[in-house]
């Protein structure tokens, strides 16, 4: 598939047509207090949903409770593995380079701040977070599981959203696009995806062809469950470079928005690091994930850290060789892994379970391991698009 300005204009005007009716169906009617109940309630896969909910929420639940039906599970349970070996290091690029690339785009900067999910930067990181390690658990997609009806919550949360921007006319659809269409859905999966493998890439750490390759199916799987039109959808790592490298290029530059987007990260996670000593490193670490011109774009400060964090993926390489030829020293830096990362979701949420529930400022118009051998090693697909 080849991507052209064209077909991403296209694609900058198109919504998610299922969840977007459903949502209309529901505030047109007036019935805003059975949106919400089913926002808050439906919480497992098989809970029984709540009475009185209208028949086109009932189909909208049904269409969207199961995965697509050309899933490859073999793939997934790869990606589980990818996940699971390398956690803590995929939750600190999601953290300090695929949330700051999602600020360097200005339109979606100001989207945040339309939606005051400015002034909330623990919500959305503990969201992104959660969502990951609801998607990476053996049971992802069987009854009781969370992350299906994680999936529906948030594919009606952004319909929700279209729909209170463009019916208040706060929303320059020709000058900005649809908000959240498909072109920053599918945008939004090589931020968790590309973004994030370029990430563990310039952190030195070891990762296979085939391990990278399903990570990036299993985003693919869950832009399928988010309302993405998969004949859109890159199919695989070559093809997502060339989509993320003319997304990114039609659309980065500084904002204001992102600059006080990054100002908020950066002070959340000084908070959630003990004492002051380290609290230049976030910056630093950023800066060195996103280069120089993006973090310049997102106001990042300089500090003496910046040469310092460069040596970050000796560091790192140094806990890889133990992981790679000692199975005891793989088991306890998959355990350091594992609660490194719910450490972390629990310093966001501050220990509750994220609901995906519609934003507040809108509820009051609406009423496993395996080792990697070095010369298996993942490089990142060539740019696409010179500078």
């Amino acid at each position: 598939m080849t991507y052209t300005q064209a077909s991403m204009d296209a694609l900058r005007l198109a919504g998610d047509e299922l969840a977007d009716a459903t949502v209309a169906t529901l505030f047109e009617r007036g019935e805003v207090g059975k949106f919400n109940s089913l926002m808050r309630y439906v919480s497992t896969v098989g809970q029984e949903l709540p009475r009185g909910l209208p028949e086109v929420a009932r189909a909208y639940l049904h269409e969207s409770s199961a995965p697509p039906a050309w899933v490859d599970w073999g793939e997934m349970e790869k990606a589980r593995l990818f996940f699971i070996d390398n956690n803590v290091h995929i939750s600190t690029a999601l953290s300090f380079a695929s949330m700051p690339a999602c600020y360097v785009l200005p339109h979606v900067a100001k989207l945040l701040s339309a939606t005051h999910s400015l002034k909330y930067p623990s919500k959305r990181m503990a969201e992104t977070g959660q969502f990951t390690v609801y998607l990476m658990q053996p049971d992802a997609f069987e009854a009781g599981s969370r992350f299906i009806p994680a999936a529906q919550k948030v594919r009606l949360l952004h319909a929700s959203i279209r729909h209170h921007l463009e019916r208040e006319g706060r929303w320059d659809i020709a000058g900005l696009g649809t908000p959240i269409c498909q072109e920053d859905m599918i945008g939004g999966q090589m931020m968790f995806s590309v973004q994030v493998l370029d990430a563990l890439h310039r952190l030195g750490i070891h990762m296979s062809t085939e391990g990278a390759d399903a990570y990036y199916y299993a985003w693919r799987v869950v832009g399928a469950m988010l309302g993405v039109d998969q004949n859109h959808v890159p199919e695989d790592l070559q093809a997502a470079r060339e989509f993320s490298d003319l997304y990114m290029t039609r659309h980065m530059g500084p904002s204001e928005e992102g600059a006080q987007l990054t100002r908020q990260l950066i002070g959340l996670y000084e908070e959630v690091v003990p004492g002051t000593f380290f609290d230049p490193v976030v910056g630093a670490l950023i800066r060195y994930l996103i280069g120089d011109t993006c973090a310049d774009w997102l106001q990042v400060p300089r500090t003496s850290w910046d040469t310092a964090v460069k040596t970050a993926p000796a560091l790192l390489n140094i806990f890889e060789t133990i992981e790679d030829r000692s199975p005891l020293g793989a088991w306890a830096l998959d355990r350091l892994g594992h609660f490194t990362t719910l450490l972390e979701l629990s310093s966001l949420t501050r220990g509750r379970v994220m609901h995906y529930a519609i934003p507040e400022q809108l509820k009051k118009d609406f009423g496993v391991s395996s080792t990697v051998p070095p010369t298996s090693r993942w490089t990142p697909p060539p740019a696409t698009i010179s500078g």
